[in-house]
């Protein structure tokens, strides 16, 4: 996918979880994130639009000193929904006027304006999923959005450390597991270091890995970000079941 396909899938997921909460108590809980209500929920979306939204439009070069941004929250909690609404609005408004490939600093391995864009589109996707569960709904993930945040997720993880600090233990001598698509052409290969661990770029030559999790790609992004327990009828798991259990305890965030 392109940043003007990621910008275009931005409004779709967000208008999607609107549409789910709009009606919904947003008192419910959300038990894929612990502690939280929909309206938490859906106040945590928005201010990250406003956020990335904001950096996107400084144009920032160098890590901000400040998270402060002036979300202009509603007074009343059932107007989150139109906020949200609003929210990627602007964010639209902001993604037509950038130049999505201009260099910009990102906590992420692309520096470039574009990495927000992305990243703005998989916070509002998987969100929107826990919506949905907490409303006893089955979300449904689109397969190319599905593999393109399956890639996004395990490119930048190993730099994700600053707010997903259990990463830092994803280490091991020389050990890699290996996540496939069983409907996509996607396969990405991770190898765990004693100093690091890391997206192997390029393994085009066949290389039998010491743990594999194969599964739609769908199931696969909602279990590289704790939507779904590996361990569920909908993965087909191989190899080392300690290394798998090693890398879920510490990789999701």
């Amino acid at each position: 996918m392109n940043p003007a396909q990621h910008g275009a899938a931005v409004a779709v997921e967000t208008a999607e979880f609107v549409a789910t909460v709009a009606a919904a108590d947003l008192s419910t809980p959300v038990p894929t994130c612990p502690g939280w209500t929909l309206a938490d929920l859906t106040q945590h979306v928005g201010s990250v639009h406003r956020w990335f939204t904001e950096l996107l439009r400084r144009r920032i070069q160098e890590p901000p000193t400040s998270r402060v941004v002036d979300l202009r929250l509603p007074e009343r909690p059932d107007a989150l929904p139109d906020w949200l609404a609003m929210s990627a609005a602007e964010a639209a408004e902001v993604f037509a006027v950038t130049d999505l490939d201009a260099p910009m600093w990102a906590w992420g391995v692309d520096q470039h304006a574009r990495f927000w864009v992305r990243r703005m589109l998989f916070e509002t996707l998987v969100h929107r999923v826990d919506a949905q569960l907490a409303l006893g709904l089955s979300p449904q993930v689109d397969r190319a959005l599905a593999v393109d945040g399956i890639d996004e997720f395990l490119t930048n993880l190993p730099l994700a450390a600053s707010f997903a600090p259990l990463t830092a233990q994803l280490r091991a001598p020389d050990r890699t597991i290996r996540f496939t698509c069983t409907d996509a052409d996607g396969d990405w290969l991770v190898e765990l270091r004693p100093d690091r661990f890391a997206l192997v770029a390029d393994h085009a030559e066949p290389r039998t890995a010491d743990a594999t999790v194969r599964g739609t790609a769908a199931d696969l992004l909602l279990v590289l970000y704790g939507r779904l327990d590996h361990r569920s009828d909908a993965f087909q798991l191989l190899g080392d079941s300690r290394l798998l259990a090693h890398w879920f305890t510490h990789s999701a965030f």
